[in-house]
């Protein structure tokens, strides 16, 4: 079973994930534009980007044990995975300083002290810039090893954006906890033991 589905994954192309991964944006310009976004349309937007850009952002990291533990073999799109992931959580942030701060960069700084949950927000988009900057093939052979433990950023950037994700509920909902949930598993099946485990 396992097999066929891998073969099958094998003749998607990866601009298709690309695609796919555009339909939420279009998606919410288009509730946006029929007015059904919600009664305060710039939290809506930046929480319906947020939360796409933790989507993403978890799919990136669960690729490595579905290969692993179930057979399922994921790795040629995980690139497209986290590029998608980092353009919502660009738009993310563009819609918080533009649509929310209105440009104005003194007022953002306050809200960054007010509300720590931004910052951790703003230090995971600031980890995941190096991420998307050598995501190419190009960076992949020039730093060879080191490559890989740039890399490692990723962890921490998405723990960073599901802190950030949670600390802004006043109370967190069953839905934030899944998300925490899901982090919190993708992790511990990396721990040494847990990173040999099979299921196929």
């Amino acid at each position: 079973m396992i097999g066929a589905v891998n073969g099958a994954l094998r003749r998607v192309p990866v601009w298709a994930v690309y695609l796919a991964g555009l339909l939420p944006l279009c998606w919410i310009i288009w509730l946006t534009l029929a007015g059904g976004i919600g009664v305060d349309p710039v939290k809506a937007i930046e929480h319906r980007l947020g939360k796409v850009a933790l989507w993403f952002l978890i799919g990136g990291l669960a690729v490595t044990p579905l290969r692993r533990i179930a057979g399922l073999n994921l790795i040629r799109f995980r690139r497209a995975l986290g590029l998608t992931a980092f353009l919502y959580v660009c738009l993310h942030a563009l819609a918080w300083i533009w649509f929310d701060m209105g440009l104005l960069w003194a007022q953002a700084a306050a809200d960054l002290v007010k509300r720590p949950y931004l910052l951790f927000g703003m230090v995971a988009l600031a980890l995941i810039v190096p991420l998307a900057l050598t995501s190419n093939t190009a960076s992949v052979r020039r730093l060879g090893p080191a490559w890989r433990r740039l890399h490692w950023l990723t962890y921490p950037a998405v723990a960073l954006g599901v802190v950030h994700y949670l600390w802004q509920m006043k109370v967190i909902s069953t839905e934030g906890w899944l998300w925490a949930a899901a982090l919190a598993g993708l992790l511990v099946l990396r721990l040494p033991g847990l990173a040999r485990l099979r299921l196929v």
